[in-house]
């Protein structure tokens, strides 16, 4: 396995994932794993078109709101999340949609399995702090010479020790919890790193409100770009669903 980067979450925020691919890092990988949720977000199309110029580097995987971009946008039913997914789902271009839907659930890369949320479960919830019993469950299908799970989904970069296997959260580039800065993980031979880009959220979100057609940009640039979950904060949100 060459350098490896892993992006996940992007969530359709252009400003965020043109600072990641600006990384010498980045730039300089062998491939570039886009670990689901993708698009659903302020800026859906010209997301979608900057990681298909990335070209035979990237590597997909298709998260739970790709999945769901692509019910709407096929005019299924589905109680959207957010009032963003709707909209972005009707931003997408027939070939946009297509794309997502042919994604797989995970990619295996020499002895590294890449999920969106985890391996069996587009949309499971599993935290850093969750018990070893929880990781043992989930990851109890995963063959045995799988070493190393790298996942998003809930936005919270880690990585931690699972009875000898290794579990890498890439974080979120769109949407970053616990501190400010796009989030993506960097896989070398010699290990991984978890990474942050240097981000001007002011600069990004005024972007956002001026090139995005989404109603509520103003309202979404503020939430997500101008201000930053903390982890304890993300934490207190998602242990419900990591405990249910």
């Amino acid at each position: 396995m060459g350098q490896i980067a892993v992006l996940a979450d992007v969530h359709g925020v252009l400003p965020a994932l043109e600072a990641v691919l600006a990384e010498p890092d980045v730039q300089q990988a062998d491939v570039i794993v886009l670990a689901g949720d993708l698009a659903s977000g302020p800026q859906p199309v010209e997301t979608l078109d900057l990681l298909v110029a990335l070209g035979n580097r990237a590597v997909w995987v298709r998260g739970n709101a790709d999945r769901e971009l692509v019910t709407l946008a096929r005019g299924g039913q589905l109680d959207p999340p957010d009032d963003v997914t709707p909209w972005a789902a009707n931003q997408l271009r027939p070939d946009q949609v297509e794309l997502l839907a042919d994604l797989p659930t995970s990619v295996t890369i020499g002895d590294t399995l890449f999920c969106h949320a985890t391996p069996r479960d587009d949309e499971e919830v599993v935290l850093v702090d969750s018990p070893i019993s929880r990781w043992a469950d989930v990851l109890g299908g995963v063959p045995e010479q799988v070493r190393t799970i790298v996942c998003g989904h809930t936005h919270m970069p880690f990585a931690r020790q699972v009875d000898r296997r290794l579990v890498v959260n890439a974080g979120s580039v769109g949407m970053p919890y616990g501190a400010p800065g796009p989030s993506w993980a960097l896989l070398t031979p010699d290990g991984v790193q978890l990474r942050r880009s240097t981000l001007d959220a002011g600069a990004a979100a005024d972007r956002v409100v001026q090139q995005s057609t989404y109603p509520g940009r103003a309202a979404w640039a503020d939430e997500y770009l101008r201000t930053n979950y903390s982890d304890t904060e993300a934490l207190a949100a998602f242990r419900p669903r990591a405990e249910a």
